[in-house]
């Protein structure tokens, strides 16, 4: 293997293929990125064995075709800290990497390439394509709400929806529920439910553009891979049973007030700053046409803030987690919020004012 390629044509697709590569590996090739030349093509791949990133980039001169694996982290931060334009020379001599650029010298080591993992092609079944923008507006409208490493590993992950016309992107954490739906130009019959790990998601978001260009999606039983521009993306699917969220969407709330969205989060966040540092939590007042906003901690300090809402009916009080309230606010992004809530018991349900494509579920908490 031996090849020239600019700075730049590496650099991008390599910082997002050594994203996935983890820093403490089980097995040292998995630290590993593998690099394939033919013709002028270069595909760079990186894998933990549940995420695989495929990224594909042109040489500006292939000498010998050929591959090799190479540390990915090492790799990434030479080409980093080399001037930009430089051009680059990669070669494999006597089983090493050996990177020339200017006046500089690389060697660094491999592992066989026969040694690398390939995620398995289970039984792909459904073939669909919809707009980058449109599943990245999905997953960065629930994404926060996925569990983190909860031992109901089922939640540690978002559920992808597909059906007739319609995706949906679902994520709880047991505390607050996330759901989101676009219209798209999709047929899929029965439809299909997906549980991707949380670190698929992070990994396939940041593949994705605000843009209308498509992103073509291969829903297996036990993969879903992804193909965009100059890259393939393939994650694991969670086996386990989603929650029906349904259920979880409080219905016949019958408090319904309307904020500015922007001056609500600010108020939440300011007053967050006096709340109990380990249960987050603030008491919301609410009366006709004001929202009081209160925080205490256990060094007896206080906090209280007014907010003006549309508002009419019975005063009523309850309690919140405040990072749950923020984080929605932060993700929404009209300029209004609606809350329902039913009584100091019950979920409420925030919203964009008469209802949009995206919906949240936060609990209450006792204070």
């Amino acid at each position: 293997m031996k090849f020239s390629i600019s700075r730049e044509a590496l650099l991008r697709p390599l910082t997002l293929v050594a994203g996935v590569v983890e820093r403490r590996q089980t097995l040292p090739v998995l630290s590993n990125v593998l690099i394939q030349v033919e013709q002028d093509q270069v595909s760079l791949t990186g894998t933990d064995l549940e995420v695989e990133l495929i990224g594909r980039t042109v040489a500006s001169q292939v000498d010998e075709a050929g591959s090799a694996t190479v540390p990915a982290r090492k790799l990434m931060d030479i080409c980093k800290s080399l001037p930009d334009q430089a051009e680059i020379q990669l070669a494999l001599e006597d089983n090493r990497a050996v990177l020339r650029s200017g006046r500089s010298r690389f060697t660094l080591s491999t592992l066989p390439v026969a040694e690398f993992p390939n995620i398995e092609d289970g039984q792909s079944s459904v073939e669909l394509s919809l707009p980058r923008g449109t599943l990245k507006r999905l997953i960065e409208a629930t994404s926060f709400a996925m569990a983190q490493q909860d031992v109901r590993y089922y939640l540690n992950g978002m559920l992808l929806e597909f059906g007739t016309n319609l995706v949906r992107a679902v994520a709880t954490d047991g505390h607050r529920l996330a759901v989101a739906s676009r219209s798209a130009e999709i047929q899929v019959e029965p439809s299909q439910k997906l549980i991707v790990p949380r670190k698929g998601i992070m990994e396939l978001v940041r593949l994705l553009d605000d843009g209308e260009d498509p992103v073509s999606l291969t829903l297996g039983s036990t993969h879903i891979r992804a193909h965009t521009g100059d890259f393939t993306f393939t994650s694991k699917l969670v086996d386990g049973k989603f929650p029906d969220y349904e259920r979880v969407v409080p219905k016949g709330g019958d408090k319904v007030l309307i904020a500015e969205r922007t001056e609500l989060r600010q108020v939440l966040s300011r007053t967050a700053i006096l709340s109990n540092e380990k249960y987050r939590g603030v008491r919301l007042n609410l009366e006709e046409g004001n929202l009081r906003v209160m925080a205490n901690n256990p060094e007896q300090e206080e906090a209280e803030e007014n907010v003006g809402v549309e508002y009419t009916g019975p005063a009523m009080e309850i309690g919140f987690n405040v990072g749950y309230l923020v984080d929605v606010l932060s993700v929404l992004d009209e300029d209004r919020v609606q809350l329902t809530l039913a009584d100091p018991n019950s979920s409420a349900l925030l919203e964009e004012p008469g209802g949009g494509d995206a919906l949240y579920v936060v609990m209450p908490m006792r204070l």
